[in-house]
C-alpha cells in the first residue's frame, strides 16, 4: 500500500522532470489559461471549483520548479521517495480519474499496454475506514489521502491509486430519465 503519496509536480505541469524551464513554463502558462478563475466565469460551482484547484495546483508546482535550487531541492527528494518505495509504481492515479463500471462495481484505468487496472468498491471502502480508524488513533485532522498499489491485469506495470479519506467516494445511481415517447 502506498501512504499519502506527495502529488508529482512535474505531473501537475504535464511535463516531465528531463524538461527545461522554457518546456515547463509553456506548460504552466496553457494551465494558467485554461483554469484561471477569470476565464472560468460562469460555470456550474464545482467546475469552477475543480478549475480553481488545478490552477493553484499549476501554480504550486511551477513556483517550486521554475527556480534552480527548489526544483534540485524537489527532484532529490522526489528521487528519495521513489528509492523508498515497497513495490515499483509507475505512477499515481486518482480514484476520480477512473471510470466506474456500474455493473461490476469497479472503478477501472486503462493501461499504456491495453490492459486495466482495476479495484473494487469494496477495497476502496475497506482501505477508507481502516485509514479513518488510524487517524482517529492518532487524532490527526489534517487532510489525508489513501491510497492502495494496484497491478495492470495484462503487464507488470503498476500505479497508486489515492483518494481523499474525506471526500466522497461512494457512487450515485445514474439518473432515470423519461422515455421520449411518454406522452404527458
Amino acid at each position: 500500500m502506498c501512504e499519502a503519496v506527495e502529488e508529482d509536480l512535474y505531473a501537475v505541469l504535464g511535463a516531465s522532470p528531463s524538461d527545461s524551464v522554457q518546456q515547463l513554463r509553456h506548460r504552466y502558462q496553457q494551465l494558467a489559461l485554461q483554469y484561471h478563475p477569470d476565464r472560468l466565469g460562469g460555470g456550474s460551482s464545482s467546475e469552477a471549483e475543480s478549475g480553481v484547484k488545478k490552477f493553484l495546483e499549476a501554480d504550486a508546482a511551477w513556483r517550486i520548479l521554475s527556480d534552480q535550487s527548489t526544483r534540485r531541492q524537489y527532484d532529490l527528494q522526489r528521487r528519495a521517495r521513489e528509492l523508498k518505495q515497497d513495490w515499483p509504481v509507475d505512477s499515481t492515479v486518482y480514484l476520480e480519474d477512473m471510470t466506474w463500471e456500474q455493473d461490476e462495481r469497479v472503478y477501472t484505468y486503462s493501461c499504456r499496454c491495453g490492459g486495466g487496472f482495476n479495484i473494487s468498491e469494496e477495497e476502496v471502502g475497506e482501505e477508507t475506514q481502516r485509514r479513518r480508524q488510524d487517524d482517529e488513533e492518532e487524532e490527526t485532522e489534517e487532510e489525508e489521502h489513501s491510497g492502495v498499489v494496484v497491478c495492470c491485469d495484462t503487464c507488470s506495470l503498476s500505479v497508486c491509486v489515492t483518494w481523499s479519506l474525506h471526500g466522497n467516494t461512494q457512487r450515485f445511481e445514474p439518473m432515470t430519465l423519461p422515455s421520449l415517447n411518454t406522452k404527458y
